[in-house]
């Protein structure tokens, strides 16, 4: 394996249900462990990077960092370490920083689910200028294009195309780690694994697995995902759990 994309450990506002988008929210006691783990994994699995990929968000880097905690210091000194915007999650536009539920409440949870997971369906996007709109960010003030106020699933896999090339490009002779998120890394997977856009509605990355590629040059091999199995079912259980609205369903 040359390729392994990890979701960031559990973050703050996964744990309060929030919708985090581009907010830069910190991992939770869980998210901790679980980046700590994914070390471990790859450490057992002899995954040593030659170069780590992250997003811009607070949450991606303290997981890689993390992971990269689990190799020894002349392991890892000469990584070398990118940070990249078109890794990070899907900008929620006016949906960062509500409770998914109280939002559910508010416009249905029909239409909230469409959302949430339908493939080509925006949320309300937010208004120029606003608090998180990241054309006005100062983290984001050496980027010249125009950065997104709320995006759909699709509009990710638009965006990462030409990023997952240049991973791609990487992994042929050298080992690629990327941290990134769940949409990130789910419309990397749409495009590696040839789904189309019904079958990757039903994708869920779970946090903190590592998910393994071979990458050659003609051809692209998954591996899967890393770890104790029956853990990574009940992980990929939780997060489809997750991924519904009301209490009653998780």
């Amino acid at each position: 394996m040359n390729l392994v994309f990890v979701r960031h450990g559990q973050s703050l506002w996964n744990l309060e249900n929030r919708f985090t988008g581009w907010v830069d929210i910190d991992l939770s006691e869980k998210g901790v462990q679980e980046a700590k783990e994914a070390g471990k994994v790859l450490r057992e699995e002899k995954f040593i990077p030659d170069y780590c990929f992250t997003s811009y968000l607070l949450r991606s880097i303290h997981t890689s960092q993390l992971i990269l905690d689990s190799f020894t210091e002349s392991e890892t000194k000469n990584i070398q370490i990118n940070k990249l915007w078109e890794l990070n999650e899907r900008h929620y536009g006016a949906l960062q920083g509500l409770d998914k539920k109280e939002t559910a409440q508010k416009y249905g949870e029909k239409q909230v689910q469409l959302w949430r997971r339908g493939y080509d369906i925006k949320p309300p996007l937010i208004d120029s200028g606003d608090k998180y709109d990241p054309n006005y960010d100062e983290a984001y003030s050496e980027i010249d294009e125009l950065l997104p106020i709320g995006e759909s699933l699709k509009d990710v896999v638009q965006r990462i195309k030409v990023t997952l090339k240049e991973l791609v490009t990487y992994s042929v002779s050298k080992k690629v780690l990327v941290v990134a998120h769940g949409n990130s890394i789910r419309a990397m997977v749409k495009l590696l694994d040839n789904l189309n856009d019904e079958e990757i509605v039903d994708v869920n990355i779970p946090t903190g697995i590592p998910l393994a590629y071979k990458i050659s040059d003609n051809q692209t091999e998954k591996i899967g995902y890393l770890g104790d199995q029956t853990k990574i079912e009940e992980l990929q259980k939780e997060v489809e759990l997750q991924s519904k609205l009301s209490k009653e369903e998780g």
